[in-house]
């Protein structure tokens, strides 16, 4: 899987494995997952917000192992591809959604870190090694 690696997959393999683990979280420990991706307690306390996130995260998942499936086959065009949409709108509707619970500072956090991955995977970072 790593034969091809350089100092340039970095994001995409950062990306990829955060997405494809990371969204597992919330099926055995929602609150936890909630509080730090940036919500408030009153919305990890309430117990029908925890299958929401659940369903929610493991698209997200999917979309880490995709990622990670298309790394492995060296179709780094692709992999790119999903960093700089999935980059792009996440980081958009991560930040829109925390900016309205009130965490400010997190969603300004979400929003660069994702849109400097989304621009790693539009200029091809991981393809033009």
């Amino acid at each position: 899987m790593f034969q091809h690696f350089t100092l340039r997959h970095i994001p995409a393999l950062l990306s990829g494995t955060t997405m494809a683990f990371g969204g597992l979280w919330p099926l055995w420990d929602a609150r936890g997952a909630m509080l730090e991706f940036g919500m408030p307690a009153n919305v990890a306390d309430a117990p029908s917000s925890a299958p929401v996130m659940a369903v929610g995260t493991a698209r997200t998942s999917i979309l880490g192992f995709i990622m990670l499936l298309f790394y492995y086959r060296q179709q780094f065009e692709i992999v790119d591809s999903i960093l700089a949409v999935t980059g792009f709108w996440a980081g958009a509707v991560d930040c829109y959604i925390v900016w309205k619970l009130g965490n400010r500072r997190q969603a300004i956090f979400r929003l660069v870190s994702s849109w400097l991955l989304a621009l790693t995977g539009y200029l091809g970072w991981t393809a033009n090694y």
